[in-house]
């Protein structure tokens, strides 16, 4: 294994590096194990493979890859290529195929999830050798994120014309979106390279349009590592915002957009030893993939049919087909899902390429949209998606900001509370179903990628009607009457007539 590169050294990196040093200054914790049993596990009859006989490092990403291979422990981003290619973590398939038969597998990972096992009990390493096989237990920073619940959509899905509808409510976990399950991978394996001096990394950093940067604050948080954010003034919500100021983290807001704090913190990681966290960081898909395992486990290890991924940066639709295809390489399951990416309208360069073909792909400059975590024109893992897309037969579709209000309402009308951002997963169904792509009787998984509670201001709006360009069909405006209980009947005779 080779160490890090090199770092320009300079009055600023020493700066830098003092003034987060100061940030974080506190006492040595010391080290306690943890090791939480439970009777499931210490009677389970598949033991777990020996990690030396297992490997992961990164690799050249793509089809046409150049076969340049990167230790875990390296701080690199791309390939150092004439393509400069994003990289991706790839597993020695012979060397997990000997370990375990596709039953053996499932097995071990019905067995750990949702156990006190420590760390076993995550919906993230509960699958540990399909991840970083060879990270010590003690260095795995996690939060027993995942385990997230499979949300039956009976009523919305009747309204849709489809009998087996179900949302993936990845929003149900520790900062409130599925950013959790790559952010466990990332800053364990930044912990593992700073514990062991394999590497010199004086914090955490990424661009976020929020959800990102509350992960990672979180995680750095929990694990004592400083955090730098770079976030687009004004354009992500309260809530998202106060994430990881509350963290800890170094909160910095610049005037511009997603994208242009992106280019900005690229630049930043070449100047400080700071370690890149963003989604083009191919330890985050490894995390982000276990959710499609997950559902297989929750189907009994029965794939859907579709698999619906609101989409921004892309790493995320790519991230569920690398789950659901490993699954499938292993002989877990016999199929992988069709991939729908689901774009705002207003921030839609991949539905853009679909419809010309693939013929070219060209960045935009995404309009504001309600679904603001996708207001993304120029994403990073475009050729990841376009990789995924093609390989299970998938299609991309778009939703106006209309549309995304209203199926959000009508969805919450039925029992969910959902995100702008499922919004648009759920629109893209809706129009897919109209156009006959999706059957009646086919399983439809819609990722729901983060909480509702986190974009409030959204449904505010609409219900009192001020989304300007927005028709709210369904809005519900609180009724005012005075202290008598006249008037109260007076206000509740309409809802009663309806029963």
């Amino acid at each position: 294994e080779t160490g890090p590169p090199s770092r320009p050294s300079s009055r600023k990196t020493v700066a830098m590096i003092g003034l987060l040093s100061a940030r974080r200054a506190r006492p040595p914790a010391q080290v306690v194990a943890r090791c939480f049993s439970t009777a499931r596990l210490e009677t389970a009859d598949v033991p777990p493979p020996d990690p030396e006989a297992l490997d992961a490092h990164f690799t050249c990403f793509g089809g046409e890859s150049c076969g340049r291979q990167f230790s875990l422990n390296e701080i690199q981003y791309r390939c150092d290529c004439s393509k400069n290619s994003l990289l991706d973590v790839q597993h020695d398939f012979a060397a997990l195929k000997s370990a375990l038969d596709p039953q053996g597998w499932r097995t071990l990972f019905d067995r750990r999830a949702g156990s006190t096992m420590w760390p076993y009990g995550s919906g993230v390493w509960s699958k540990k050798e399909w991840i970083l096989p060879h990270i010590a237990d003690d260095n795995i920073v996690s939060m027993f994120e995942g385990n997230s619940n499979l949300f039956w959509a009976e009523r919305f899905g009747n309204s849709l014309g489809l009998s087996d509808l179900w949302i993936k409510q990845c929003g149900l976990s520790h900062t409130a979106s599925f950013k959790d399950l790559g952010m466990t991978v990332l800053v364990s394996q930044v912990n593992h390279m700073r514990k062991t001096g394999a590497a010199k990394i004086a914090a955490v950093g990424c661009a976020s349009t929020g959800d990102t940067s509350a992960a990672l604050a979180a995680y750095c948080a929990a694990a004592g590592i400083p955090c730098v954010v770079i976030l687009p003034r004004g354009k992500i919500t309260t809530a998202q915002l106060l994430q990881p100021i509350a963290n800890g983290a170094t909160v910095v807001e610049v005037d511009t957009d997603f994208d242009g704090c992106m280019k900005l913190i690229q630049q930043v990681v070449q100047e400080v030893p700071i370690y890149l966290a963003n989604s083009l960081n191919s330890l985050r898909i490894e995390g982000q993939k276990t959710a499609a395992i997950e559902v297989l486990q929750q189907f009994d290890w029965q794939g859907p049919d579709f698999c619906v991924v609101p989409s921004g940066n892309l790493g995320n639709i790519y991230a569920f087909w690398k789950g659901f295809n490993m699954a499938y390489e292993l002989g877990l399951v016999d199929r992988v899902p069709r991939m729908v990416v689901a774009q705002a309208h207003n921030a839609n360069p991949l539905y853009r390429a679909y419809k010309s073909g693939w013929e070219s792909f060209a960045p935009v400059k995404a309009e504001k949209t309600v679904a603001s975590a996708i207001q993304i024109g120029d994403p990073v893992s475009v050729n990841r998606a376009i990789y995924a897309l093609k390989r299970s037969n998938g299609v991309v579709e778009e939703a106006t900001e209309d549309e995304i209000m209203d199926v959000s309402a009508r969805a919450d009308l039925t029992g969910m509370f959902t995100c702008p951002h499922t919004g648009v997963g759920l629109a893209a169904v809706e129009k897919l179903r109209q156009k006959g792509t999706i059957d009646r009787d086919d399983r439809v998984i819609v990722i729901s990628t983060a909480h509702g509670l986190k974009f409030t201001s959204s449904k505010v709006a609409y219900h009192e009607e001020r989304l300007q360009g927005i028709i709210s069909r369904h809005s519900n405006k609180p009724i005012h009457v005075p202290d008598n209980v006249s008037a109260l009947m007076d206000a509740l005779r309409p809802s009663l007539d309806k029963v």
